[in-house]
This record gives structure tokens, sequence and C-alpha cells, in this order.
């Protein structure tokens, strides 16, 4: 079923602006609701101001009207799945329960796709939550 999710966010990956890196990412998310949300990395010569494709992904969700993510979705050109940056991970972590899975691909020079998974708990271990703010 998720293989639909990786799909949609290879389809991004090509329409990514990576104009000065030439690293090309897209990413998907699944919302509590089941719908698909996706989204590529935008740069920007000033490269602090790069958008990165899980952001991009969230914030069409968030648009959309819903605030959960149930599956995420990541994909790069390469010969390693693609995780994640850290700002990314903590904005995973904003809408995703621990035990979410993060979906992790690469396209490699032979047209192979390998996969990885894991939970965004893993991949963010002691995140800063809300919870330090209520204290």
């Amino acid at each position: 079923m998720w293989e639909v999710g990786v799909m949609q966010a290879r389809t991004v990956m090509d329409r990514a602006y990576a104009r000065y890196s030439g690293f090309y990412v897209g990413a998907c998310v699944m919302s509590e609701s089941g719908k698909l949300y996706a989204g590529c990395n935008v740069e920007n010569v000033s490269y602090s101001l790069t958008v990165c494709a899980e952001t991009c992904a969230i914030a069409q969700m968030v648009a959309g009207g819903e605030v959960k993510i149930k599956a995420i979705s990541v994909i790069c050109y390469g010969n390693k799945p693609c995780s994640p940056c850290g700002a990314c991970r903590q904005r995973i972590a904003e809408f995703a329960a621990p035990d979410v899975p993060v979906y992790m691909s690469c396209v490699c020079d032979s047209g192979k796709v390998l996969h990885e998974v894991c939970t965004i708990a893993e991949l963010l271990p002691g995140q800063f939550d809300a919870a330090f703010l209520n204290e």
C-alpha cells in the first residue's frame, strides 16, 4: 500500500529545484485520513533559505487542513536511502506519533530502488516537544 507514497515522492523528486547542489529530494506524507501530500526540495542561492522536501510535504498537509502524519516517505538519487535532516526530523515529530514509520529510499545509478524503514522515534530520540513548554 505505501508504494503509492514512494511513487508520488519519486515523481515530485524530479520537479525539485536543485539548481545549486544537484541533490534532488522528494517526500510524501500520508495523513491520518489516508490522503497523500507530496513535496520536493526548493533551493535558494542563499542555502539557508532552502526548503526541504519533507517540510514542503508537511506544509501541503497542513494547508489541506490536516495535522497528523500516519507515514512519510523520502527519496533521493544515489546509492544510500535518504534520511531526513535534523530539522526535518523535528518537523516530522511535531505532527507524528513516535511509532510513525519513515520510509527512506534512493534510486541507484543502475535504476534499482533501495529502501529502509524506521520510526520517527528511532530517528529522533529524546525529541523536543510541547511537554518542555508546559513545565
